[in-house]
């Protein structure tokens, strides 16, 4: 099996149309096996253990018979990365017609005045959409709640809060608060599923109200099913930027879901400024179809990792190939 991945593997590097992450382009090997191709995509500063996992959903994807879906369309969110508000509209512009925008907050050099000036100028820009935030983790409770009541006070409803605050027990404490005010405002888990020991710890704590789950960093579609059956609460299917070789496994995974009460975070091919495929997974009026493209050789070829690169994700490879 290692062979064959070896044999077909290709590293590819695109650019993005905005910075996310940190990061100008985004890097990812691509292989071919029995069922087709799959994408393995750890970011850069995953250890190798972490990485692994993300591995192992990339074997499964490509060598193993996946779950059977229930649907095969997807309502998907429009993501907004933590640009200016002179830049949201050009921003979000290939994302099309959307009637959920999930907002990047708490990034290093932010502050709550510079999120609430995104926040609030998505809103006049799209009074339609549901507004969801993500701050990875960035919050203490205090700013969550100082966040949460500014919006409620200015009149922009909020979807949720995904993963605000870093520990689960401080995700148990800002749930308490909010109960206790009488903010009616949900907490998604992200990290405190898909890096955990357990990840279905924080929902037997109450940390969360609906998880987020991926996945890659999950160890694949039934293992990341598996997850949703066990914490028992909603749960939104989100991405890692991946290609559209890797979106296809999250759509899978949200087909196969009994429930799907939420619009999932599969369109972000339109972060891209390019693709493996010829017809990238874009969204089209907020909708995904559940498909699984091929990657298509010359794109391959136009946006191939450099030597350098190629040689580190294939020595990344071989290290985390034998921690499966």
């Amino acid at each position: 099996m290692l062979n064959q991945v070896l044999a077909t593997a290709k590293v590819v590097s695109l650019p993005l149309r905005t910075p996310f992450r940190g990061v100008n382009y985004r890097e990812a090997l691509l292989f071919q096996g029995p069922r087709g191709w799959a994408e393995w995509s750890p970011f850069l500063e995953y250890a190798d253990e972490e990485a692994a996992v993300w591995l192992e959903a990339a074997v499964d994807w490509a060598f193993i018979d996946q779950p059977k879906p229930v649907r095969d369309v997807i309502d998907v969110n429009a993501t907004l990365p933590a640009v200016s508000p002179d830049e949201i509209a050009a921003t979000l512009a290939p994302f099309g017609t959307f009637g959920t925008v999930k907002i990047k907050v708490a990034e290093t050099d932010e502050n709550l005045n510079h999120d609430l000036q995104r926040i609030f100028m998505t809103r006049k820009l799209f009074p339609q959409a549901k507004i969801r935030l993500d701050a990875n983790g960035g919050w203490s409770p205090e700013q969550a709640l100082m966040i949460a009541a500014a919006m409620r006070e200015n009149g922009v409803p909020l979807e949720y809060l995904e993963q605000p605050c870093s520990t689960v027990a401080q995700l148990v404490q800002l749930r308490k608060t909010f109960a206790q005010l009488r903010l009616d405002t949900l907490v998604a888990a992200d990290e405190s599923v898909r890096k955990a020991s357990d990840p279905v710890a924080v929902a037997n704590a109450g940390g969360a109200d609906l998880l987020v789950l991926k996945a890659a960093p999950l160890g694949g579609v039934s293992a990341a099913l598996a997850i949703a059956q066990q914490a028992a609460l909603p749960v939104v299917v989100s991405s890692a930027l991946e290609t559209s070789i890797g979106l296809a496994m999250g759509l899978h995974l949200a087909a196969c879901l009994p429930e799907l009460p939420y619009a999932s975070g599969l369109g972000t091919a339109a972060l891209l400024a390019a693709d493996v495929v010829k017809a990238p997974l874009m969204p089209i009026d907020g909708k995904l179809p559940v498909t699984r493209p091929e990657a298509d050789p010359e794109l391959l070829e136009t946006h191939a990792a450099s030597a350098e690169r190629t040689e580190w994700w294939l020595e990344r490879l071989e290290r985390c190939w034998a921690l499966l």
